[in-house]
């Protein structure tokens, strides 16, 4: 009698191996496949972020204008963050495309450095979502105004928590490191919390800041000085950092994102179907801007 009990507890717990076993063996598999699609993923999106007051729609012009020279074509996907954490999606990525442009707007659009913090957090849930969607290993930054301090923000508080993911360029237009003052003399509760957080950002990272003049020393709604003070914050923190002045009738504030100098260094610098070979004039892009390289 103790044999057979003997006999029956081995069975019993030989099948509750299997029966765990079962589970953690479709797991592996499961865990293994989306590592693989993650390691092996091509797809190197440009993630873009309008400024205050602006919405998912801000950049149409500038994406109409990068397809006008490409043959290969880069789909759009506008995303969108409400207040209540809910996150929608108009437009889809192409098969095949691996550089698409996504555009992350929020419902909280407004100005001020409180709702920049907190577009800094809508940005994140955004990213994740993304990025566990479409599994991309690396991207490209580009932010208009508040939206280039929606990145930094991120990028001291948030990106951290994607340690496989590289960030490898960020370009920032018109962004207001300082808001509207016109002397680093003044600086802002949010540019000192940039300052003091910059460790956090990525060492490898290269930097475009551009700054548009159209009255000299401003692009009639930034100070070219509050732009400037974005190396503050970069300046001997990333790889490279690159400061450029745009200039002329279409360098204000608003029209920098279609600017066709922005979009010209847009192509040149961030798209990597660009930035892999030599510019129109035959020349290696990095050339042109070499003077104003500050590592």
């Amino acid at each position: 009698m103790t044999k057979k009990r003997t006999r029956i507890i081995l069975f019993l717990t030989l099948i509750f191996i299997i029966l765990l076993a079962i589970p953690s063996y479709f797991w592996t598999r499961s865990n293994i496949k989306e590592l693989n699609a993650f390691y092996n993923s091509k797809l190197s999106p440009v993630i873009m972020i309008p400024g205050s007051s602006a919405t998912e729609n801000r950049f149409d012009t500038l994406v109409t204008k990068l397809n006008q020279h490409t043959r290969n074509k880069h789909s759009l996907l506008k995303v969108k963050v409400w207040n209540n954490g809910k996150i929608t999606y108009k437009g889809k990525i192409r098969a095949n495309d691996n550089e698409p442009i996504i555009v992350v707007g929020f419902e909280n659009n407004k100005d001020g450095y409180s709702n920049i913090k907190k577009q800094a957090r809508m940005f994140n849930q955004a990213f994740a979502a993304l990025q566990a969607r479409y599994k991309f290993n690396n991207f490209k930054g580009i932010g208009h105004s508040n939206g280039g301090l929606i990145y930094t923000d991120f990028l001291e508080q948030y990106f951290n928590e994607y340690s496989q993911v590289e960030i490898k360029r960020l370009m920032t237009i018109g962004t207001p490191y300082n808001f509207d003052e016109t002397s680093i003399s003044n600086k802002t509760e949010m540019l000192a919390d940039f300052i003091a957080n910059r460790e956090s950002i990525p060492t490898n990272l290269t930097v475009y800041s551009v700054a548009g003049t159209e009255t000299y020393d401003s692009d009639r709604l930034v100070p070219e000085s509050s732009v400037s003070a974005g190396k503050y914050i970069y300046q001997k923190q990333v790889k490279h950092f690159t400061e450029i002045t745009v200039t002329g009738e279409d360098a204000e504030h608003s029209d920098l994102p279609q600017n066709d100098e922005v979009v010209s260094l847009i192509e040149r610098y961030m798209l990597d179907n660009q930035n892999q070979g030599m510019n129109r004039k035959g020349k290696n892009p990095q050339d042109n801007l070499q003077k104003q390289d500050k590592k």
